[in-house]
């Protein structure tokens, strides 16, 4: 996708995609120095929020912490979940795009009520009911989101908490980020194959599958939202336990940076006997088609997410779909009233 062809720049959707790459370059880690002394002094941190604002931006920060072994107990769940827990030693972080999401406000504003002092927001709005109900408050710079997919402030919601491990450890992402960013703004403007946009346009479902790392899971939300087709989100090792049952011929199967001991059995499980297509997204040449991207320290989860999104957007196109205004769903998915 790129802003010369018509096609793509009538979309504020990917306008605000190709956005991303500016954001990564001039994103500053050192602005949550003091969150990240309360993660360390308390040594825990909860992460919450709904959809897009939660998926990515805390499950990959769980996944850098537990891939790190970093001396932190972390945890991430819906508002309305989370509102059962005993957060009071936690420091509880809530992303909401809009900064008036009913769910987050509603937990944010009981744990103050409690006592709680350790309350951390994000979001891209000043002066929103987030902002009211935390005691530290982050606010993105990517700017206002006009398309309804969230997609710029996603990214930059996942810099802000992985800047927490960045204030811990050399983790990469400060001295790469130059470098991330224009190679971010290559991936997305990468003009896919038309034989593999056709079979995505084709497919009645699409299927990922990877890591609990939050790419996956978000690219599942995101075709929802761009594509209109249904997907499901395959967690893991779920795609080799009994789904085939269920699949079927012209479906597609996006695997997102496979487990390469697995490959050789979902070659023959997925793509042999229940007849899909299968394509990875990866680092190295896999026995899919295969669509890599540079290994970069701390950037790789990032640079899948643009992958997908690319992927999503040209078979939006090539369906003739409005990719700025659905039909059903809402920029602001449960706002916050009173």
């Amino acid at each position: 996708m790129n802003l010369a062809d018509a096609k793509y720049s009538q979309f504020a959707l990917v306008q605000e995609m190709l956005e991303t790459a500016d954001v990564i370059e001039n994103f500053d880690f050192s602005q949550t120095a003091e969150t990240s002394e309360w993660i360390k002094k308390t040594g825990r941190v909860f992460l919450t929020g709904e959809g897009s604002s939660r998926i990515f931006p805390a499950k990959s920060f769980i996944y850098g912490v537990m891939k790190r072994g970093l001396p932190i107990a972390v945890g991430t769940e819906g508002s309305f979940q989370a509102s059962e827990y005993d957060l009071s030693d936690w420091v509880v972080v809530g992303a909401s795009n809009s900064g008036q999401t009913k769910e987050i406000v509603a937990l944010l504003k009981k744990l103050g009520e409690n006592g709680h002092r350790r309350r951390v927001g994000i979001t891209a709005n000043a002066g929103t009911k987030i902002i009211e109900s935390t005691d530290k408050s982050y606010v993105l710079s990517c700017g206002k989101e006009n398309a309804v997919a969230a997609t710029k402030s996603v990214v930059e919601q996942a810099l802000l908490t992985r800047s927490f491990i960045c204030n811990m450890i050399d983790c990469g992402c400060p001295g790469n980020q130059k470098e991330a960013g224009k190679i971010a703004r290559e991936l997305m403007e990468t003009e896919y194959d038309s034989e593999l946009i056709a079979k995505l346009t084709a497919a009645p479902m699409l299927y990922f599958a990877g890591r609990n790392n939050g790419v996956a899971e978000e690219l599942t939300l995101k075709t929802n939202e761009i594509t209109r087709k249904k997907s499901d989100y395959l967690e893991g090792t779920y795609l080799l336990h009994g789904v085939e049952e269920v699949m079927n011929k012209g479906e597609v199967c996006i695997l997102i940076d496979p487990f390469p001991s697995e490959c050789q059995k979902i070659k023959e499980l997925i793509e042999g006997r229940a007849e899909l297509t299968v394509i990875a997204i990866a680092a190295e040449e896999t026995i899919f088609p295969t669509l890599k991207y540079p290994a970069l320290k701390g950037y790789e989860m990032f640079f899948q997410l643009m992958m997908g999104w690319n992927l999503l957007v040209q078979t939006g196109i090539s369906l003739g779909i409005d990719l700025d205004h659905p039909a059903r769903a809402r920029k602001i998915g449960n706002e916050f009233v009173g």
